[in-house]
């Protein structure tokens, strides 16, 4: 029942309440631009939630625990994206948009896995916590740079000029400093890290004054964000069918990719406890349902919500509450010893 009860959170039931309501052809809807100010708001949120906590810590002692979320941040996308290719199924664009879920991270099975910890009074550190902050924007900008390479090919592929020498010779360095500018100057990035930023050097009184606004009413924006993104994921579900078999596949699969990558960071490399290992395996396997939807949203409209969605809340979220967890611990403790 405990596995069970971590699915029915309201942010997950509106989901299916949107998905629900689109597959009945409800009338309900949500107009465009309310939908684009909840992904601000959401990504804004979490950014100075990420930025006060990396503000409190020390950066010394913390600094192997960030260059390690920001390399995690950075290869994990890699992998998935060559993973979708790989498949043959799977466009390049949605490779690149479902790639950045899963370079990121999923704050639910985070706190899942510390409830778990809390249950069996296993102790763990405290540097996952900024790891989890650190390691939303990495994957993000990777997902951007690969949906804009992906859009340049497919430009030149269109103009019928030029493609051998992307395809062959790879990106000069004005092709790639075009796509880093684009990653790094785009909306969702911008946010993302200016508010964390912003959370790191504002003072803890200024910080609590904007509770209300950050903590209060973020889980009500956030289940009004997913209702949407339920209908959307409802109304292009059929070509999530057209694919559907590889990519239930790829959403088990990657997880405990991510996951044993994550379980050897956390324990061989970082030296952490089978606690702090466990909970650095989590943040390896889990897939972001909150900040990287509405950034893909925003920044690759041509990627279809129903994959990366239904992959990361439908399939990814629900198999690492009830057996993720419960595996990525056995496993610590076989690494830790």
């Amino acid at each position: 029942m405990s596995a069970l009860s971590n699915l029915l959170i309201p942010a997950v039931l509106f989901f299916a309440l949107g998905f629900i309501a689109r597959a009945i052809k409800s009338d309900l809807r949500v107009p465009p631009d309310l939908a684009k100010v909840l992904s601000i708001y959401l990504l804004m949120a979490i950014g100075l939630h990420g930025g006060y906590a990396l503000g409190k810590a020390d950066l010394a002692m913390a600094f192997n625990s960030v260059l390690w979320a920001i390399i995690l941040g950075f290869a994990l996308p890699l992998i998935g994206y060559a993973l979708l290719l790989m498949t043959r199924k799977v466009d390049h664009m949605n490779s690149a948009a479902i790639a950045a879920h899963y370079g990121s991270v999923s704050a639910g099975t985070f706190l899942t896995a510390i409830a778990y910890l809390d249950n069996l009074n296993i102790g763990y550190e405290s540097y996952p916590v900024i790891m989890l902050a650190v390691m939303e924007s990495p994957a993000i900008i990777v997902g951007l740079l690969l949906a804009s390479w992906s859009r340049q090919r497919l430009a030149v592929s269109a103009n019928g000029g030029g493609t051998a020498i992307i395809q062959r010779g790879g990106m000069g360095n004005g092709q790639l400093g075009g796509l880093l500018h684009e990653a790094f100057t785009n909306g969702s990035v911008i946010i993302l890290i200016g508010s964390m930023f912003i959370g790191a050097v504002a003072s803890p009184a200024s910080m609590e004054k904007l509770s209300p606004f950050v903590d209060d009413i973020f889980m009500g924006v956030l289940c009004l964000f997913l209702f949407e993104m339920g209908m959307e994921a409802a109304r292009r579900i059929r070509e999530f069918r057209k694919v559907g078999p590889v990519l239930l596949v790829f959403g088990i699969v990657m997880p405990l990719i991510g996951g044993a990558i994550g379980l050897l960071v956390g324990g061989l490399v970082l030296d952490m406890s089978v606690g702090g290992t466990l909970l650095v395996g989590v943040l390896g396997a889990s897939a972001s349902y909150i900040a990287v939807p509405p950034a893909m949203r925003l920044a690759v409209p041509e990627a279809n919500p129903s994959f990366y969605l239904t992959l990361s809340l439908g399939i990814t979220f629900p198999f690492n509450v009830i057996i993720g967890i419960p595996l990525y611990h056995a496993l610590a403790e076989r690494i830790v010893g």
